[in-house]
């Protein structure tokens, strides 16, 4: 007969014969039962300890709740509140004068029945102020005397500078000598260039100062062959001109001079 070791038949055979109420036989008996509560439990056991970790980070904690609490509380300080200036206040009375003031009633020519305010008399101004009111001197004021003013401010005076021209400007301004002379400065001191056959015009425009004196020459149209820098050249060399006026001063004017220049064919 073969026995099988792990079910509990053998039992009977070690114990037959023998005290089956003893102890030792009804814990064998039940050793495998035994064995497998032992086994859940120690599974049970041993599953809790390996998933208490995890259990730990799931569970929030307190001290974090509080920090992200206190993080989010953030204190405001309100500005103080702008009070807003009083308005339509009456400025403060001044004080009584030194001097008890009588109102001034001006003298009107009317009828007798339409009088509404006699002016005072002589005796009730007598070492008084005229003012436009009423009002009752202190003798123990304060006698407080106005600083005397800068008078009456002098507008200042700009210089003119604008640059008239001499086309509708009051006097204009004029060559030492007249207008032939300056035709004849011109043509005494202008060197026409050895260019044969050479004609045509030569405009500058320039300005006289009011010291008569000539600045901001301009060729506006130039033949070539050095004309327009003789041109300019003649009109520094010459002498300071009369200068305009504009409402009797002297102004800036702006004068326009033609060159004509022709020489001879070879």
């Amino acid at each position: 007969m073969k026995i099988d070791l792990f079910e509990n038949k053998w039992l009977d055979i070690v114990f037959e014969g023998r005290n089956k109420s003893y102890g030792a036989y009804d814990l064998r008996k039940k050793n495998t039962s035994t064995n497998i509560r032992a086994f859940i439990i120690g599974a049970v056991i041993f599953a809790f300890a390996v998933a208490t970790p995890m259990l730990m980070e799931l569970i929030p904690d307190s001290s974090d709740e509080d920090t992200t609490l206190n993080d989010k509380i953030v204190t405001v300080k309100l500005p103080p509140k702008e009070e807003k200036p009083k308005e339509n206040i009456p400025p403060p009375p001044p004080p009584p004068p030194k001097v008890d003031q009588v109102k001034f009633v001006k003298p009107v020519v009317a009828k007798t029945n339409e009088v509404t305010e006699e002016p005072p008399k002589v005796e009730e101004i007598k070492d008084k102020n005229l003012g436009k009111e009423d009002i009752k001197g202190d003798p123990n004021a304060d006698l407080v005397l106005t600083p005397p003013g800068d008078g009456p401010k002098q507008a200042e005076v700009t210089e003119d500078n604008t640059i008239y021209n001499s086309a509708g400007i009051e006097v204009k301004p004029e060559f030492p000598g007249g207008i032939q002379k300056w035709y004849s400065f011109l043509k005494n001191n202008f060197q026409a260039p050895d260019e044969p056959g050479l004609k045509g015009k030569v405009i500058v425009s320039f300005v006289v100062e009011k010291d008569g004196s000539l600045t901001d020459i301009k060729v506006l149209r130039d033949i070539g062959f050095g004309t327009g820098k003789e041109a300019e050249r003649v009109l520094k060399k010459g002498p300071r001109w009369t200068p305009a006026e504009q409402n009797g001063k002297k102004v800036r004017c702006s004068f326009i001079q033609t060159f004509s220049v022709e020489t001879p064919e070879e």
